[in-house]
């Protein structure tokens, strides 16, 4: 029997462990460590933080869910790893021996690098977790009894810029519906290039496309920007030039502003040494498995990716839905295999493909893979990308009730999108089929 332990509850940990016990049977032992005891479905918290959605409708008790699966859970998080001897410590004190140890943990949320930013210790809201969401929401109340400018944004380093844009159209949705949009100039503000740039360097048209969504929903943009502190009604952003030069500084008023962060690699797993880089992001091989310590692997936004081009401001490479549930399952067959005696050979891919809501419609991204040269590369707008997001919350909350392993992309969407399905020993290969 071995001992498993999954570092991380959220959409690649909840995952991972559900197709562990699917693949490896009863005969070993998961447990997953989380950071209290509640699993969120993250790429709902726009529309809760607009209150389209309850943190009840896309939240769930980890604990309880994993139970029964025969899934032991600890919601106390990890406060350190001991990867040499191959044990876990706990937030309650508990030493967790492991054989395998999956990091799954997302990103630490580094506000602190532009000070006066973030929720918690801040001027700005954010939506990166269900808890911000929800404490958006309520800002966001406040906001509608007496309107004003909003700035919405992401920072300089962020890596996951879908989301700005969901919300920013998001908003201008809701604000529409409630006849205040003429009340409320909006400015979006990125670390991005360009926009569209998205931390891929672009995908299809995508420059075209958002400029055009953004222009014809009155919201104006500062791209290369910089935001150098967040006072009180007030983001004060630097405009750079194409060789990362100041061009000039802008104060922007406003009432309300969410600002996605940076990412870091969390405490416990950026403290170990020959782990991660230096932000502290998990350094994985082909196999998703840290080539130091071949006994942890790690999947989803805590791991290492390269950024895709050199920009004037630091932007990072997102990890998409699609790209996790691929690096997950490429986790659980090596580890299969590996337990069967066999050689752990299994690749993922490190495809990106992003449903973006837009409030009554929406865009798809898909960049195959994510790392230029690409096979397939293209942006497509429409109603149905709306309704995709709507029955993908819906599935994939089923499926963290129930249990179920089964992994949607590669189910449901590869076929539309013409990518092979995975086969253990190679990457999936993309045909030029265009949907």
């Amino acid at each position: 029997m071995s001992n498993i332990v999954v570092l991380g509850a959220g959409l690649a940990g909840m995952s991972a462990a559900y197709e562990l016990r699917e693949g490896l049977g009863s005969s070993h032992r998961i447990t997953v460590v989380g950071e209290g005891g509640l699993f969120g479905f993250t790429p709902s918290n726009p529309w809760l933080a607009v209150g389209w959605r309850k943190a009840a409708e896309i939240t769930l008790d980890a604990g309880e869910r994993l139970a029964r699966k025969d899934i032991g859970f600890n919601g106390s998080g990890a406060v350190a790893i001991d990867a040499p001897t191959r044990r876990l410590r706990t937030g309650d004190g508990q030493l967790l021996d492991y054989d395998y140890l999956l990091i799954c943990t997302g990103p630490k949320l580094a506000f602190e690098e532009v000070p006066g930013s973030g929720p918690d210790h801040g001027h700005t809201q954010s939506v990166c977790t269900t808890a911000h969401a929800a404490k958006a929401w309520t800002a966001y109340e406040e906001f509608l009894k007496d309107p004003g400018p909003i700035v919405i944004g992401a920072m300089q380093g962020a890596s996951c810029f879908g989301p700005a844009y969901e919300f920013a159209l998001i908003l201008d949705t809701d604000l529409r519906r409630r006849k205040l949009r003429d009340k409320v100039p909006m400015t979006f503000v990125t670390s991005e290039p360009y926009i569209g740039h998205m931390g891929l360097g672009g995908v299809g048209d995508s420059k075209g496309l958002m400029e055009s969504e953004l222009r014809q929903h009155h919201i104006r943009w500062i791209t290369n920007a910089k935001v150098q502190e967040v006072r009180p009604g007030e983001v004060v952003a630097v405009e750079h030039d194409a060789q990362g030069q100041p061009l000039k500084e802008q104060v922007l008023p406003f009432r309300f502003a969410m600002l996605l962060p940076a990412f870091k690699g969390v405490d416990a797993v950026a403290g170990v040494e020959g782990l991660c880089n230096p932000r502290g992001f998990v350094i994985v091989d082909k196999h998703q498995r840290s080539p130091k310590f071949p006994q942890i692997f790690a999947a989803g936004v805590c791991v290492a990716i390269p950024p895709v081009e050199v920009t004037p401001i630091a932007t990072g490479a997102p990890k998409t839905g699609f790209m996790i549930e691929s690096m997950v399952t490429t986790i659980v067959r090596n580890i299969k295999a590996e337990l069967r005696g066999e050689t752990p050979d299994f690749e993922g891919t490190w495809n990106a493909v992003c449903l973006a809501d837009m409030g009554d419609t929406g865009m798809a991204f898909v960049a195959l893979p994510e790392i230029p040269p690409r096979n397939v590369t293209w942006t497509k707008k429409g109603k149905w990308v709306h309704v995709a997001k709507i029955a993908f919350e819906k599935y994939f909350l089923y499926k963290m009730r129930n249990g179920t392993s089964e992994p949607i992309y590669e189910k449901y969407i590869l076929g539309m999108l013409g990518i092979e399905r995975l086969k253990p020993g190679s990457r999936a290969s993309s045909s030029h089929k265009q949907p």
